[in-house]
């Protein structure tokens, strides 16, 4: 049974071409697609605060249960796929996410907005990963790894292009528009899908969900995936209310906050790959380091730069690049240890970082409930300072056990 597994896993990594690459390219897009309808729901919470009659707060809760149905859906979800052709999953995944796109923009409630997008966030959270471990078995062996950052590059486009073009939609034709615009993306994606990906994309072996949390008995991976959740739940509580945070800067206009949002995207971005660059020579724990007490500092000055809309410009490079500056290198330190295999802990990182987004909005919720929007940078930071205390000990105990490796 090994044999023919070892034989599976070396036939999923068989070159493919060009046809590879599109592939790739596709599954990209489609992360694109799905994470335009996601992330976008930060720009339109006023929007959906006012036509709903429901606080901000309360509406905050729609990204809540979408990040949570994420997470819950990733690993569950995808084992009882996992025997399934990749093509067909993709496609029951966008379909699934199609069918929430286009019922919340019918929802006539606040209530049956979130069961639709709870639909829609069953689909992000088996199509995400999916399509990660699809265009791995896509390419060469010594591409896979560029491949999932391809495909995990079309979140961050989602962040930089997709949610502020939506954002500036709502703004002008109303958040219903938005949602309708996220559900033409989902058909482009699954057009691409089909075109693109080949009917039967052959992968390791499937397994089951106790093999996927196998790497959770090791303490460092713990420490680093709660690294991950509480870090960015610190960097997304700004971000989840961010229409509500700046609302003193941008006077309510969506433009202006759609813009915040692209600049946030557009920084991040360059923040993402400049962090990629540095943990590759100085490691991951370092640049994490360096990263979130950037992300404190920032933080605590945002209370200070809510009033102009200069300084809240200023603020969002500022605060961008160390929120994004996070991503690469934790998955860099998580592949690095050499634990379990590659798909799981993007997988389980991808399912930690969903519950992190969950997360932003129930204590940002709470923030708003208790301190007002403005000041969430604040109880943003105590948590990015949590988060540094559980990445150094992380850095200790990865420390220990290779002092350990070379004493025996």
């Amino acid at each position: 049974m090994a044999t023919e597994d070892m034989s599976r896993a070396a036939e999923a990594r068989k070159p493919s071409g060009p046809s590879g690459r599109r592939g790739v390219l596709a599954l990209a897009f489609g992360v694109f697609a799905v994470g335009t309808g996601e992330f976008v729901l930060a720009g339109l919470l006023p929007l959906l605060s006012q036509s709903l009659g429901v606080s901000v707060a309360v509406a905050g809760q729609v990204v809540t249960a979408f990040a949570l149905t994420c997470a819950t859906a990733a690993p569950v979800l995808t084992t009882l796929t996992a025997g399934w052709p990749r093509r067909h999953v993709l496609l029951v995944a966008v379909l699934t996410y199609l069918a929430g796109s286009a019922g919340t923009a019918l929802a006539p409630s606040y209530p049956l907005v979130l069961v639709a997008q709870i639909i829609a966030a069953a689909g992000v959270g088996v199509f995400v990963p999916t399509a990660s471990i699809t265009a791995a078995a896509l390419v060469p062996p010594h591409r896979s790894g560029r491949a999932i950052a391809t495909v995990v590059t079309g979140f961050t486009a989602a962040v930089t292009l997709g949610a502020p073009l939506g954002t500036a939609l709502g703004g002008v034709l109303g958040w219903r528009a938005t949602m309708w615009f996220a559900s033409a993306l989902a058909i482009l994606g699954m057009l691409g899908v089909l075109a693109l990906v080949p009917g039967r994309v052959p992968v390791p072996a499937p397994q089951g969900l106790r093999q996927r949390l196998l790497p959770l008995a090791d303490v460092r991976v713990v420490a680093i995936l709660g690294t991950t959740l509480v870090g960015f739940t610190a960097v997304y509580i700004p971000y989840t209310y961010i229409g509500a945070v700046f609302a003193p800067a941008t006077s309510g206009d969506e433009l202006r906050l759609a813009t915040l949002m692209f600049v946030l995207g557009a920084v991040g971005t360059v923040g993402n790959l400049a962090a990629g660059a540095l943990a590759d020579r100085f490691g991951g724990p370092r640049v994490v380091a360096g990263a979130l007490v950037w992300l404190i500092a920032s933080l605590l000055v945002l209370p200070l730069a809510t009033a102009s809309y200069g300084a809240a410009i200023a603020m969002v490079l500022c605060y961008g690049i160390a929120a994004f500056a996070i991503t690469t290198p934790q998955q860099h330190r998580l592949l690095s240890m050499e634990t379990g295999s590659a798909a799981v802990l993007v997988s389980l990182n991808q399912a930690v970082l969903y519950l992190a987004i969950a997360m932003s909005g129930v204590v940002g919720g709470l923030g708003i409930s208790w301190a007002g929007a403005t000041n969430l940078g604040l109880l943003a930071a105590v948590l990015a300072a949590l988060a540094l205390g559980l990445s150094e000990t992380a850095r200790r105990l990865q420390g220990q056990r290779a002092a350990g490796r070379r004493g025996t």
